[in-house]
């Protein structure tokens, strides 16, 4: 696996080393010594799957608040998506800064989205599907999300949505800027 830093600490791209021949190609999608050689969890107690049915799906900024943060490994097993990190650390100097990357099935590169991450995207194929990993369990208490349009964010979206959903995560609050809202989050 080759293991590639972004701008935004522990937010890792994860590309394969694929060996082919005749018949495809065979490669590792996870092994807990590399992911633990370069600084990342090597515990997944979840595995989830999302599934969009149209092109300009929305879905996310979602996060889970302490005590209990997630950490997320994301592949696109079917179609593309257009992939946002937002670092809601408030103790990092990234704090508030955006990660955007396109991510397909065919690439098969992974995205590592660290505890205190959010993690959105938008679909860029119908019929996208996506491999979550996760390091704790869902808990619907703490499920919080920031507005994918905040004006604070500037998020450049590569399509206009076609389908949101109505309801929201506790934490997304409307018209109402991440920064002031995570750092209630996280005082409380």
């Amino acid at each position: 696996m080759i293991f590639q830093s972004t701008d935004i600490q522990g937010v890792t791209m994860i590309g394969l080393e694929c060996r082919a021949d005749e018949r495809g190609f065979f490669a590792r999608t996870y092994c807990a010594e590399e992911f633990g050689r370069h600084g990342l969890n090597t515990a997944w107690v979840q595995c989830n799957m999302s599934h969009s049915a149209r092109e300009g799906t929305l879905r996310g900024i979602h996060y889970q608040a302490p005590p209990d943060p997630d950490t997320k490994l994301v592949r696109v097993t079917r179609g593309s998506i257009f992939g946002v990190v937002v670092d809601l650390r408030a103790d990092r100097r990234s704090f508030g800064r955006v990660f955007c990357r396109t991510l397909d099935a065919a690439d098969g590169t992974m995205l590592y989205v660290p505890a205190g991450c959010g993690l959105g995207f938008q679909t860029l194929a119908d019929e996208t599907d996506l491999s979550y990993q996760m390091s704790t369990y869902y808990q619907p208490a703490l499920a919080c999300g920031v507005r994918w349009n905040d004006p604070t964010l500037a998020i450049p979206g590569p399509l206009r949505p076609t389908c949101i959903s109505a309801s929201r995560p506790p934490g997304a609050t409307p018209g109402r800027p991440p920064r002031s809202a995570l750092i209630a989050t996280i005082a409380t």
